[in-house]
C-alpha cells in the first residue's frame, strides 16, 4: 500500500495543480490529449510534483474527461509524479482502481443540502460510499491513496451557515472509515482569512498526525490570503490551478480556483520551500491560451511577473 506520509511528507507543503480535472469540470473547450501530456511534462520539469488529472464520469456527458488514462499513464511515467483522480460512484471507483492512478478522491459536503443537490444522496450514503471505496482499496492490487474533500466546509450556498463542528465530526468520520487525507474546501469562496485560521488549526489538531489540505476558490477575492492563513496553522496540501481556472455549478459568476502561480509565490517568500519555478510555469499558460482561447486567465504574477530581488 502506498505510504501516505512519503507522498505528503510531514513539515513539507505540497502544492496540487488541479487546472486538468477542477479547471475543465466547466469548460466549453478544452485541450487535446496531446495538449494535456504537454502542460503535465511542463510542469514537471518545473517542478510541480502533484496533480488532480481528471475524473472517471461518463464520457459522453464529460468528454473532456474522455481521456484520463491517458492522462493518468502520463503521470505514471514519470517519476516522483503523483496524480490523483476523481471518483464519485462504485463503477468510477472500479475503473479508478484499475487505472494505476496513485490517488482517488471523492466528494462529502459539510451541508445535507449540498449534497443531496451535488450527488443526490444523503451525507450518511456518501459517507458509506467512502467508506466502501476504502474497503475496495484495501482488497486491490493496487492499493491508491484515498483523499475525501468536505466541499461547503466553510459556508454553503444553499443552506448558508456551517457550523465547523460539524465539518470537524465529517473529518472524523472519514479518517476513521480509512481515508489517507481530508481536504477543507471552500467550494463557493465565502471564507475569509480568520475563518480559514480556525478551522484548519482545528482539523490540524485532531489529525493526529495525518495529511490534510485546503482547497480554495477565488469567488471574492480571498484566495492568497486564506492560503497565507492556512499555511499558518499547520496544512500540508494546497491546491492550485494553473491561471484561476475553474467553476462552481453553485456559484454562479464566480472566478475559479486560486491561482497556482500566486500559490507557489506565496510560499516560496514565506518561507515555505515548494521546488517549483514559477517562471517556468509560463510555459503552461501558453498552452491553456493556445488550447481554450476564450477562457479568462488571471493571476497577479503572471502580469507583474517576479520582483528583482527573487528569488529573496
Amino acid at each position: 500500500m502506498t505510504d501516505v506520509l512519503e507522498v505528503y511528507p510531514e513539515n513539507r507543503i505540497s502544492l496540487r495543480e488541479v487546472g486538468l480535472r477542477d479547471g475543465l469540470q466547466m469548460v466549453k473547450t478544452f485541450p487535446d490529449s496531446a495538449a494535456k501530456k504537454r502542460w503535465i511534462e511542463l510542469e514537471f520539469q518545473a517542478g510541480v510534483r502533484h496533480f488532480e488529472v481528471g475524473s472517471f464520469l461518463p464520457a459522453a456527458k464529460y468528454p473532456m474527461f474522455a481521456d484520463v488514462l491517458s492522462v493518468i499513464d502520463t503521470i505514471n511515467r514519470l517519476d516522483g509524479a503523483h496524480g490523483a483522480a476523481l471518483a464519485l460512484n462504485k463503477r468510477g471507483t472500479i475503473d479508478a482502481l484499475a487505472s494505476g492512478v496513485g490517488e482517488i478522491g471523492c466528494v462529502v459536503s459539510a451541508t445535507e443540502e449540498h449534497n443531496l443537490a451535488n450527488t443526490r444522496r444523503t451525507r450518511a450514503e456518501t459517507l458509506s460510499e467512502v467508506e466502501n471505496l476504502c474497503r475496495m482499496r484495501d482488497q486491490s492490487d493496487h492499493k491508491p491513496l484515498v483523499n475525501v474533500g468536505i466541499a461547503m466546509s466553510f459556508g454553503c450556498s444553499i443552506a448558508g451557515s456551517v457550523d465547523p463542528k460539524e465539518t470537524l465530526r465529517i473529518a472524523e468520520k472519514c479518517y476513521e472509515v480509512g481515508a489517507d487525507l481530508v481536504s477543507l474546501a471552500d467550494t463557493v469562496g465565502y471564507a475569509g482569512p480568520k475563518q480559514i485560521a480556525a478551522l484548519t488549526a482545528d482539523l490540524n489538531r485532531i489529525s493526529n498526525g495525518r495529511p490534510f489540505g485546503v482547497h480554495l476558490h477565488d469567488t471574492r477575492g480571498m484566495g492568497i490570503a486564506n492560503a497565507s492563513a492556512a499555511l499558518d496553522n499547520g496544512v500540508w496540501l494546497l491546491d492550485g490551478a494553473m491561471g484561476g481556472l475553474g467553476g462552481c455549478p453553485f456559484a454562479p459568476n464566480a472566478t475559479g480556483n486560486v491561482v497556482f502561480e500566486d500559490l507557489v509565490f506565496l510560499c516560496e517568500s514565506s518561507g515555505f520551500a515548494t521546488g517549483i519555478d514559477i517562471e517556468a510555469l509560463r510555459e503552461v499558460r501558453k498552452i491553456i491560451v493556445e488550447e481554450m482561447p476564450t477562457e479568462p486567465l488571471y493571476g497577479a504574477v503572471a502580469k507583474a511577473g517576479l520582483p528583482k530581488s527573487w528569488p529573496a
